[in-house]
């Protein structure tokens, strides 16, 4: 799971807990929204605070990406396809010679 997902779905319980908790506990609605909001902030950082301590622990280390290889591949690629479709543009080309008048090959 991501983190921005988590933080997410944190936020979002945390505002539904402040709901049940703000209906059982909230005498008017200036302390029920109060409620709401503070349960649902207090998710929220608890939610990121989790988040930062995990990938702090993860400890993801960086790998170098193999750049002049990955070059020189490609580039034997690209001259794999030039060649393949100068080959292609030939035989089209000479076609007609290959091909008699019905259409069909000289074998």
């Amino acid at each position: 799971m991501r983190g921005s997902n988590f933080v997410s779905f944190l936020t979002v319980q945390g505002f539904f807990i402040g709901i049940v908790f703000g209906i059982l506990k909230s005498t008017s609605p200036e302390s029920f929204l109060g409620f709401v909001i503070l349960i649902s902030a207090f998710f929220y950082l608890f939610a990121h605070l989790c988040v930062g301590f995990f990938f702090q622990t993860l400890g993801v280390k960086t790998h170098p990406f193999p750049k002049n290889a990955h070059e020189h591949n490609l580039d034997f690629f690209v001259r794999e396809i030039n060649k393949r479709e100068q080959f292609i543009d030939a035989f089209y080309t000479h076609k007609a010679e290959l091909l008699d008048d019905n259409g069909r090959g000289q074998g």
